[in-house]
């Protein structure tokens, strides 16, 4: 069975193709801010859900002549802190901002994931979750965050850091599972693809 890959993320395909898979990456072309406006109530963990299920639910779809027996996994990250939760800054500026709030702070950052499992090129079984990993930030001096920020990294990446990049030199821990803060958590996705049916050793390559 062929996994689909919803995301344009090359982190999430580096952990995917270390533990076994080697997905077809298809990327998902949605509007993110206007689901989250349709959701604007909804707990942190839910929005992201929300959002892995859109993504995986527009591939499907797309992709369903192609491989009509696939799995599709999709998946969203945000960073959760004092109650606010950010996506990618996008500008040096409000990444630089949003370091300020989070140096020598915790945060948690939410990966959601949607797993469907495809039949005759319909959608048959869905499975969701969303993960949850604690993340202590350093407190770095200004010139280490200017560097940082000079390399563009923090402004395409949730909540404006990484722990398998120049990120990592800023975080001081984590309490979870480190694969959901690289943006997708393998002991969640097992879950979900059990789910729908599908053993993970079935999948390796």
């Amino acid at each position: 069975m062929r996994v689909v890959l919803a995301s344009a993320s090359p982190a999430r395909l580096a952990v995917l193709r270390a533990a076994g898979i080697d997905p077809v990456v298809e990327v998902a072309d949605v509007d993110e801010e206007a689901l989250l406006a349709a959701v604007p109530d909804a707990p942190a963990a839910e929005k992201v859900a929300h959002l892995a299920g859109a993504k995986a639910t527009t591939v499907a779809r797309r992709i369903a002549a192609a491989h009509p027996d696939a799995l599709v996994v999709g998946c969203d990250s945000m960073l959760l802190v004092d109650g606010e939760l950010v996506g990618k800054p996008g500008t040096a500026d409000v990444a630089r901002k949003r370091w300020r709030v989070m140096a020598g702070r915790s945060g948690e950052l939410l990966t959601g994931h949607a797993v469907l499992r495809l039949a005759d090129g319909e959608i048959d079984r869905v499975a969701e979750g969303t993960a949850s990993t604690t993340v202590r930030f350093a407190d770095p001096s200004d010139a280490e965050l200017e560097a940082y920020l000079a390399t563009g990294e923090p402004l395409r990446v949730a909540g404006a850091f990484t722990l398998d990049g120049r990120g990592g030199w800023f975080v001081e821990g984590i309490d979870g599972d480190p694969s959901n803060v690289i943006g997708i958590s393998l002991p969640l996705v097992r879950k979900l693809f059990a789910a729908v049916g599908t053993q993970v050793p079935d999948l390796w390559t």
